[in-house]
């Protein structure tokens, strides 16, 4: 299938590189043009738009363009593609939107007839090689149409699951999130009592260890058993970034009545790592950082 794509993160830039692996045409654009060149440079197959309207002009009817930006600048790129898209195509918003934003630009999209999607994406910088996981929400005839895009990227391990319309998709992707927290911070605080053990414990022992079909094994204790194997944790600096799913979450469940106390609490300690010198000098908080790094290739600086 033809794809134009916006946006060349480090999810973005991957997705797009094995959409071309997988022979579909893909058209790119990106505000900082050293990435694009970068990914030319790389798959000679891909073409690179001058700006957002070249890039969908160019594009085949029905249009198919998805849209990987940081969710505060979602809004600002749509404006631009919703000049140039016609009736039909479909706009694939694959960030961390919240789900109101996502509900609100499909209601606005449906009037003009055109496909709008908000998709979960998950699986971090992995997932290039062991598939991707979409939690789809918006138009379900988009979503049809698209079923090769997911099933080229979702190859051979990842998959993909439409939830309804709207803001279904980044809905179930939110509380993805926010659980993805607690099971860091579970993991964090479980190997700083681990490490100030009288045992003097080898942690990467352990971690190998309870990968071998442990109730804790899966894809956290892996990336904790890559951050151990790496041998930095202790000398990192134990300031974690919140990036805003498990808040939303929180503030969901406060309007459902719902008790998140372990997400909650794994928000608030992320939040008081700013200002917090114990909490930062903590192997736990290191450990979280770690984590973060591991699986979703997000920067780290040294204690």
């Amino acid at each position: 299938m033809q794809v134009g794509f916006i946006g060349l993160g480090k999810m973005g830039s991957r997705m797009a590189a094995k959409l071309v692996s997988g022979g579909h045409e893909v058209v790119v654009w990106n505000r900082t043009i050293e990435d694009s060149a970068l990914i030319k440079q790389e798959y000679a197959e891909i073409e690179v738009a001058e700006d957002i309207e070249n890039l969908v002009v160019s594009l085949e009817s029905p249009r198919i363009i998805w849209i990987m930006v940081s969710h505060s600048a979602v809004e600002e790129v749509l404006t631009q593609v919703g000049k140039f898209v016609s009736p039909g195509d479909v706009i694939i918003d694959g960030g961390n939107s919240h789900f109101s934003d996502t509900q609100r630009r499909f209601e606005e999209f449906e009037k003009e007839g055109i496909h709008f999607m908000g998709i979960g994406t998950s699986g971090g910088i992995l997932a290039t090689g062991n598939g991707y996981p979409f939690m789809v929400g918006g138009s379900l005839e988009g979503y049809e149409i698209i079923k090769p895009i997911l099933d080229t990227l979702s190859s051979p391990n990842g998959g993909h699951e439409y939830f309804g319309k709207g803001g279904a998709g980044h809905y179930v992707k939110m509380v993805h999130n926010g659980i993805e927290y607690g099971v860091m911070q579970s993991l964090g605080e479980g190997f700083d009592v681990l490490k100030n053990s009288d045992y003097k414990f080898d942690l990467l022992d352990i971690a190998k260890l309870w990968q071998k079909g442990t109730l804790v094994s899966g894809f956290m204790l892996d990336r904790l058993a890559d951050a151990l194997e790496r041998g930095d944790t202790e000398s990192l600096s134990g300031v974690i970034a919140a990036s805003g799913e498990a808040k939303w979450t929180v503030e969901e469940a406060g309007r459902e009545g719902v008790d998140v106390e372990i997400i909650e609490k794994s928000l608030e300690y992320r939040e008081r790592s700013r200002n917090d010198p114990k909490i930062q000098s903590s192997f736990t908080a290191k450990m979280v950082a770690a984590l973060r790094r591991e699986f979703g290739g997000h920067e780290v600086k040294k204690s």
